[in-house]
């Protein structure tokens, strides 16, 4: 990958709490850049669903524009807490604890960054929480070369949905051998 290799400093933060709290998977850099280079274009909202230590949100921050604010939610309190703590200095970005629902009253967003199965799940959900021209993230994906996509001999109906639905100009792009995203742009 043809990028810096240092990290801002909100990346790195979360990245050392990820450690300390033994996640071994977080937003990858591929999609973290991604993440901050989309925020450069956005104004008004931006939210990750799906906090853990606040990787995805840290790079959304790095990235934002000016005028533009970054709100998570974190399920588990204490680690809200931990992630509130990090942020702290940082006059964008706000940690709410609770479940993702939480957020809805942010809504409509800019930019959102779902990294929560059960949310990408319901398309309509999402839909209904994004402004015109707003776009959505959604991670974790593992790439197929067929379509519809097949994951472990099934369709994954959850990317067939999102590629698919007329309310959205939505490709999947690849960011390692292994994993792939989606960005949807809701029309």
């Amino acid at each position: 990958m043809s990028a810096p290799t240092e990290l801002p400093d909100l990346v790195s933060a979360t990245l050392d709490l990820s450690r300390q709290r033994g996640f071994i998977t977080s937003t990858r850099h591929e999609t973290g850049r991604l993440l901050a280079t989309l925020a450069a274009a956005k104004s008004g909202t931006l939210a990750e669903l799906g906090t853990g230590c606040g990787v995805g949100s840290a790079w959304l921050s790095s990235g934002a524009a000016t005028g533009a604010r970054v709100v998570t939610a974190e399920l588990d309190p204490a680690l809200a807490e931990d992630v509130q703590d990090i942020f702290s200095a940082t006059d964008n970005v706000e940690v709410v604890s609770g479940d993702w629902s939480v957020l809805e009253k942010y809504a409509p967003f800019a930019l959102l960054f779902v990294d929560i199965r059960e949310v990408m799940n319901d398309l309509d959900l999402v839909a209904d929480l994004m402004e015109p021209g707003g776009i959505v993230v959604l991670d974790d994906f593992v790439p197929s070369a067929f379509w519809p996509p097949i994951i472990e001999g099934r369709v994954d109906t959850v990317r067939e949905r999102w590629l698919t639905d007329e309310r959205f100009a939505a490709v999947e792009m690849l960011i390692d051998p292994d994993a792939s995203l989606l960005i949807a742009t809701r029309r």
